[in-house]
């Protein structure tokens, strides 16, 4: 991430000081603002010897880039990534109960944050992202995530099909969304080490993805079902389907 990126809104701003603190240069709050959150904010970064000024409101405007600042922004200088090899070391501190999400090219960067906020609510052990032609981990996707891009791991991998390969070597069982599979996502035993394979906006899953998944699965949509047609959700609402059946197995 470049030193002139910034993040704006109270919840991407809050979550950046609280869990990526060592990468946030400065924070610009909106100048006579009244809320509290803000106040407290401000308090957070001093305490944490983060820079903190109060600027006009054209100021957060400007820096902004057409994303609603809520009265504050922060400007990193780099953020925490994660990389391949720090997969395995990852899904071993799960102790046979990791939880993956793996986005095959999703393109919106609304949709990628949407998904990273389902990951981090379900307390996904990783999220994994191609490095090319897919969205990757920037201002919008932070702003959209509500601080859940800086909560859960964000994996890009070079090649994706190696990078699923690598996890079934590790005992993690692959599953792909698709909707004119016929298997039902709730026949699954989702209760060990899991990776839930979802594809980008239009096209799904690509053929490579889909073949090294361990199987095709398909979450039941009865009113879609009764119109004779196959519909397929929006991925971020497809991944927090997916997400939060294996937490109902798990609490369970």
């Amino acid at each position: 991430m470049s030193s002139n990126q910034w993040i704006a809104g109270i919840n991407a701003v809050s979550a950046a000081v609280e869990h990526d603190a060592d990468n946030v240069r400065e924070v610009l709050i909106e100048a006579g603002a009244k809320n509290p959150r803000l106040a407290e904010i401000e308090t957070n970064a001093r305490r944490k010897d983060i820079d903190v000024r109060r600027v006009a409101q054209q100021a957060l405007d400007g820096v902004a880039g057409g994303l609603r600042h809520q009265g504050v922004a922060a400007r990193y200088a780099a953020a925490r990534t994660w990389s391949e090899n720090e997969l395995q070391g990852l899904v071993e501190a799960a102790e046979g109960r990791a939880l993956l999400l793996v986005l095959d090219g999703v393109q919106d960067p609304h949709n990628l944050g949407a998904c990273l906020r389902s990951a981090a609510a379900a307390g996904a052990t990783a999220v994994l992202i191609p490095k090319d032609k897919a969205v990757q981990v920037n201002a919008t996707v932070r702003k959209t995530s509500a601080g859940a891009a800086d909560r859960v791991p964000v994996v890009p991998v070079t090649n994706l099909a190696r990078a699923m390969r690598d996890l079934q070597k590790l005992g993690v069982w692959l599953y792909g969304l698709a909707g004119e599979a016929t298997a039902s996502l709730y026949d699954l035993d989702l209760r060990g080490n899991v990776a839930l394979v979802l594809g980008g906006e239009g096209d799904g899953l690509r053929r490579l993805t889909r073949e090294n998944c361990d199987q095709l699965v398909r979450i039941p949509m009865p009113g879609a079902d009764a119109d004779g047609g196959v519909e397929s959700l929006n991925v971020s609402v497809a991944s927090g389907v997916s997400l939060f059946e294996a937490v109902r197995q798990r609490a369970g």
